[in-house]
């Protein structure tokens, strides 16, 4: 056996060291997020979170270890720790993140970020109700980059004249989705997926679409349910594996859509999106809609999900009369805000929102029939084009006509004269 010379055990000694040596000058430079609490191997191991949890907040580990996470191996701490520009908190021995959002989702799902980060889910849905208030000047450039002229812009009327405590708990309740934070990221993943649950099946239930985009502004679980792809859902969403792999969908999966399908889902090889706009080809939320910059490509993409169960002449026709019922749509709302434009120019009204009973039937008109019609038609719900659409914008029609002609009697200017039409942005 060949004996071990001085010079290798010294040669050993010395890389040993040196090993040790970096290991340490490595360490130094680690992040103390990383290096002055315990490590997710630990939480891990021990279940030390759930130690606590189990007894003070059971429902949330229970959530959370029937979660995709949890089979995944994620931990809470590879979760709650905090992320570059994120407030530390420390919390019996641990520094978490005072306030999770989307950017710690983000570090495993950087492309699902991305893709939200350019929907109008993020930036454009807060901007909605509370305009530039909250976002940083590298926010509002991001998201005019995305979305021009949908940051910049005052808080909606609407959310002033009702005050403070009813634009909490209303308006933001849906859109601080996108609310900008302060580590610089959009919103939070959790309003579709849950916190603890971060499920995928939840985020393909209607419901959970149907939590923010329900009533008469924009009525599309209504409309969903009425159609028959909702009927279908209802009636055999036992047959439905709304757990299966976003990447891997299938129509065996999915038979008849849901929500998401059209809107997002990766269905038989299509490319999945968290930009819930990406296969739209108008602005239907709009007083008078128009063409999406990039709604030719919109449409084609969403006529690939219709065309898995739907033939060629059948989509087309579908959509042939959908654009119909929109342009029919616009002409009417533009009629009604020429009656209301011709008023204000013949100082019949001024410029203050909102302080003329006229006001409210001309916002009714567009902001909950038209877009009701209008979202009707391009999701088959009949009822609402005719009955809960168009029905009503005759009716508020013969209303508002009714009442301009009261305030030019009362104004002394008899007969009223159309005006050019608004494009007001809602």
């Amino acid at each position: 056996m060949p004996s071990v010379s001085f010079k290798s055990v010294f040669i050993a000694v010395l890389l040993g060291t040196a090993i040790i040596v970096a290991a340490l000058l490595v360490n130094s430079r680690r992040p103390s997020v990383e290096t002055a609490q315990p490590s997710a191997d630990l939480v891990r191991a021990t279940g030390k979170c759930a130690e606590c949890h189990a007894r003070e907040t059971s429902a949330v580990v229970h959530q959370f270890e029937r979660s995709r996470h949890a089979e995944r191996g994620v931990n809470c701490l590879d979760c709650h720790r905090p992320v570059e520009g994120q407030e530390p908190m420390e919390h019996r021995g641990f520094t978490l993140a005072r306030s999770l959002t989307a950017k710690n989702c983000a570090q495993c799902h950087a492309t699902e970020y991305e893709q939200f980060e350019r929907s109008r889910h993020a930036g454009p849905s807060w901007a909605a109700v509370r305009g530039t208030q909250g976002f940083s000047p590298e926010q509002i450039e991001l998201g005019e980059r995305f979305h021009p002229g949908w940051i910049k812009r005052p808080a909606h009327p609407v959310g002033v004249l009702e005050g403070e405590a009813a634009t909490v708990g209303g308006c933001d309740a849906c859109h601080d989705i996108g609310k900008p934070n302060a580590d610089g990221s959009f919103g939070t993943c959790t309003e579709c997926h849950s916190r603890h649950s971060s499920s995928v099946a939840l985020a393909r239930e209607p419901r959970t679409c149907g939590q923010c985009h329900m009533g008469p502004d924009h009525s599309q679980i209504e409309i969903f349910e009425e159609s028959k792809h909702g009927v279908i859902f209802t009636a055999q969403r036992e047959r439905f594996n709304l757990n299966a792999h976003p990447k891997q969908l299938t129509t065996v999966d999915m038979p008849a859509p849901t929500c998401t399908t059209c809107h997002m889902s990766g269905l038989e090889g299509l490319k999945v999106t968290h930009n819930p706009s990406e296969r739209l080809a108008w602005f239907l939320f709009a007083p008078v809609s128009t063409r999406r910059p990039e709604g030719n490509s919109g449409e084609l993409q969403m006529k690939e999900v219709c065309l898995k169960c739907h033939a060629h002449t059948q989509v087309e026709n579908f959509y042939g009369i959908a654009e119909k019922v929109l342009l029919s749509t616009n002409e009417k709302v533009k009629d009604a805000q020429a009656v209301v434009a011709a008023l204000r120019k013949d100082g019949l009204l001024d410029d203050k929102p909102f302080n003329e009973p006229i006001e409210f039937v001309e916002f009714d008109l567009w902001h909950y029939f038209g877009r009701t019609a209008k979202h009707g038609a391009y999701m088959g719900g009949a009822d609402f084009v005719q009955w809960h659409g168009n029905y009503e914008l005759a009716r508020l029609r013969n209303e508002l006509d009714t009442m301009a002609e009261e305030l030019r009697t009362k104004g002394g200017k008899g007969g009223s004269g159309p005006a050019t039409p608004g494009d007001a942005r809602p």
